[in-house]
């Protein structure tokens, strides 16, 4: 019953020593090893806790919502410009007060979304982070010999 115990807590914390890590750099997930997650991996990843894939979803919304109104806002800027050069029409319209109120708004909507996805990634990494320890585990090897199975743990 013992060995059973123990090589239950040593899978166990196997399953936490090979956990990754996620980082969010430049408004992209990457895990431990610098490779960029897509959208679905991550929601793959955070699919356990539905507080973090809420806020994690939220973010990505807001970033969604944030480019289309600074690209709408641009536009009608830029098509109420070109008309104005163009045609003998008076250049500030009511397009260009649009556009210009479209991009202001998008500006707290885009600053707003890195928070939220950070919330999220910070919240998996937490919950997955193995509470600390007085000893870190290099290596771990399963031996065999004509004597049994074995482990063996290198500090």
């Amino acid at each position: 019953m013992k060995s059973k115990l123990t090589t239950l807590f040593f899978l166990f914390l196997c399953s936490f020593a090979f956990s990754q890590q996620l980082t969010y750099k430049k408004g992209r997930v990457f895990n431990d090893n610098n490779v960029k997650l897509t959208n679905s991996q991550v929601k793959e990843l955070l699919s356990d806790k539905p507080e973090l894939l809420a806020s994690y979803s939220a973010g990505q919304t807001k970033a969604s919502v944030g480019g289309f109104l600074l690209g709408f806002g641009t536009g009608f800027v830029l098509v109420d410009l070109a008309t104005g050069l163009s045609q003998d029409k008076v250049y500030p319209s009511a397009l260009t007060f649009i556009g210009l109120a479209s991009a202001a708004i998008s500006i707290p909507v885009i600053i707003g979304h890195s928070k939220k996805i950070n919330k999220a990634i910070d919240g998996y990494n937490e919950a997955i982070s193995p509470n600390k320890v007085g000893f870190h585990i290099e290596k771990i090897n399963i031996l065999s010999n004509k004597n049994g199975i074995g482990m063996q743990l290198s500090f």
